[in-house]
């Protein structure tokens, strides 16, 4: 079986070790670039929490002067993960669904004068700082990394991709599920898919791809990728 990832590698690597290692061929293509933003020094000790939204907005934010003590929101368990493994003790994690971290720090935290730190990447999928800020919330946005579409694929790539197209194609975003759209017609992909199954986290993403025709489209939250394998 040949499964297509299209995450960056950093938040891929797990996921291709164990599908490597359960003997599958895995292809990875990266649909969105990532990349630092400057941003003036934050006071970290002026807030009770801090909210993630992306593995990203961990990796591009400056640790150093942080308190790992304090309240961590995490989206999902990718983004739990990469707090913990950078030193945060406290961490509260949704299953991947921003809707669900928005209940999740509305259940643990009350509403207070308390300032509350939401950093993510320039474009976001669902207004969380708004959303809080009109429950009475004191929520600051902290926007460190930028997202752009990648508008080319690499051709060497490309033909390897036409003569073993993927039986299984993973896309974790609405914003990750245009830039794919924009390759397969930009290259001309667009028949290529009808033996291919399309795994999509949320209906807004698999709806963007629904001009395509696939074998089977599915829908999952982050962590159950090896689940899907079951499915088909």
């Amino acid at each position: 079986m040949h499964i297509l990832l299209t995450r960056h590698v950093h938040d891929s690597k797990d996921l291709i070790q164990k599908f490597k290692s359960n003997g599958f061929k895995v292809s990875n293509l990266p649909l969105l670039d990532i990349s630092r933003v400057n941003y003036d020094e934050i006071k970290f000790r002026e807030y009770i929490a801090i909210i993630f939204t992306s593995s990203n907005a961990i990796r591009f934010l400056d640790l150093s002067n942080v308190d790992k003590n304090i309240l961590c929101f995490c989206v999902g368990s990718s983004t739990e993960k990469t707090a913990r493994s950078n030193g945060f003790q406290n961490v509260f994690a949704a299953d991947g669904n921003v809707r669900n971290l928005l209940e999740l720090v509305q259940r643990n935290l009350s509403v207070k004068n308390d300032k509350i730190l939401y950093v993510s990447g320039d474009i976001v999928s669902y207004p969380l700082d708004q959303e809080l800020i009109s429950e009475g919330y004191n929520v600051e946005r902290l926007i460190n990394y930028t997202v752009k579409h990648n508008q080319n694929l690499d051709l060497s790539f490309l033909e390897s991709l036409k003569k073993d197209m993927p039986n299984l194609v993973y896309v974790y975003s609405e914003n990750s599920a245009k830039s794919f759209l924009n390759l397969i017609k930009k290259y001309e992909l667009v028949d290529y898919w009808m033996n291919t199954n399309l795994m999509c986290i949320g209906e807004k993403t698999s709806s963007v791809l629904n001009v395509i025709k696939w074998k089977k489209i599915f829908l999952f939250n982050p962590g159950e990728e090896e689940f899907l394998l079951y499915k088909i």
